[in-house]
């Protein structure tokens, strides 16, 4: 056991990827697609971490070698940077602190419904509680962002996702989707009906999420890998995506084999709790609920640091958590995720909403990084391998592709 624990906490940057990627956001998109639609999206999974992992990767070399960030390096060396890195930042923040409005009336909720599963009397007050609970967490974590530094945060996303994995892992014990339906959903379709392209959308916006590789030289930096870590970086970006597809996955296949089999779907916060109900009892719902509280948790500490995180790397390519305005961002963060759970809105539908903003400043992030990699001068003579430059080209169409798929699905 204190092997397995000193692995789990070995893990390396590569945990603020899963932290930002596996939140509710991802939760919520795979449990309604799966309920709606089975497993006809996995293959939009599939290739979203195939192109997150080739992100991760590209991001990270840049970082190692070049000793610069990001916003910093884009803002320096491309002749459009400027106005690019400010637009990027924009985009990011206004797209991660709409998730953040979502998480937090989701993993509110879901406290509020395990209250109320023991103690009956609270059922009249669920607006006034819901709104308790959001206050109390984002109070939690505000104190524990001040007093912190990198490894602390490190350290605390490690409990969270290994909570999250097992849950989930343990809930598809219960119930599981066809072979054959899990081998159609990597073919490519989608959905003919209303909704069939938001979902798309949200799902690239949730597992390609552009915050995960700006962020990713400020981690390895916090971390305190250089050049003569490609490998550990190299390693540590295919875990990572791994693991983002596994975890999703087995999300989107508990949903497939409780709810989709079943004629259910997922409109509520309730309807998310009771996933496993009609097949396991209320232990594995509980376990379930767990699981999905577990990943919002996990997401609200990378969303609080990001704007802070893209200012520095904008201004001066470093992390800092000791300023004032780190203090006052992140303070600003948190009244902006209380916004959700004031208007009492759905946050099921706020969280999937919030996932489609989030693919619209993907292509920029994409063809910034491209245009790094063919410096030479800023790459130090590095020569980035054929196919990483591919898998960078075919991730930047997919996400061209996806952003007007999105369009069209708010238009409509």
């Amino acid at each position: 056991m204190s092997k397995f624990i000193a692995v789990i906490l070995g893990f390396g940057p590569g945990i603020f990827a899963i932290g930002y990627t596996v939140g509710t956001g991802s939760v919520t998109s795979m449990i309604v697609a799966g309920s709606r639609f089975g497993m006809q999206l996995l293959w939009v999974l599939f290739l979203s971490c195939f192109f997150s992992g080739i992100l991760m990767h590209a991001y990270g070399n840049f970082s190692l070698i070049s000793g610069e960030t990001a916003l910093n390096a884009f803002k320096k060396h491309l002749k459009f940077g400027k106005p690019l890195a400010i637009l990027i930042i924009i985009g990011i923040v206004f797209g991660q602190w709409n998730s953040l409005m979502g998480i937090l009336g989701l993993s509110s909720n879901i406290i509020y419904e395990i209250l109320v599963l023991n103690f009956d009397g609270l059922e009249g007050y669920k607006y006034e509680i819901v709104l308790a609970i959001a206050v109390v967490i984002l109070a939690a974590f505000y104190f524990l962002m001040l007093v912190g530094q990198y490894t602390f945060f490190e350290k605390i996303l490690v409990v969270f996702v290994t909570i999250m994995g097992a849950s989930f892992m343990f809930s598809l014990f219960f119930v599981q989707p066809l072979p054959l339906d899990v081998v159609k959903g990597l073919m490519p379709s989608i959905p003919d009906v209303p909704g069939g392209q938001m979902l798309v959308a949200a799902f690239v916006g949730t597992t390609m999420a552009a915050a995960t590789f700006l962020s990713r030289p400020l981690f390895l930096k916090g971390k305190g890998w250089d050049s003569s870590n490609l490998k550990e970086q190299k390693k540590d970006s295919i875990i990572a995506a791994v693991l983002i597809f596994l975890v999703s996955g087995i999300i989107m296949a508990v949903a497939t084999g409780a709810l989709f089999y079943n004629g259910k779907e997922v409109t509520q916060v309730l309807d998310m709790a009771n996933t496993l109900e009609p097949v396991a009892g209320k232990w594995a719902s509980t376990l379930f609920f767990f699981g999905t509280l577990s990943a919002g948790l996990s997401s609200i500490f990378p969303i609080l640091l990001i704007a802070p995180l893209l200012l520095g790397d904008y201004q001066s390519g470093d992390i800092d958590t000791s300023s004032n305005r780190f203090k006052i961002i992140t303070g600003v963060a948190c009244l902006v995720g209380l916004i959700g759970p004031i208007m009492g809105a759905n946050p099921i539908q706020l969280q999937i909403l919030s996932q489609v903003f989030n693919v619209f400043v993907l292509p920029a992030v994409i063809l910034g990084i491209i245009l790094m990699l063919k410096n030479d001068k800023v790459m130090k003579g590095y020569k980035t391998s054929l196919f990483v430059y591919v898998g960078l080209y075919a991730a930047l169409a997919f996400s061209i592709v996806i952003s007007y798929n999105g369009v069209m699905a708010l238009i409509g």
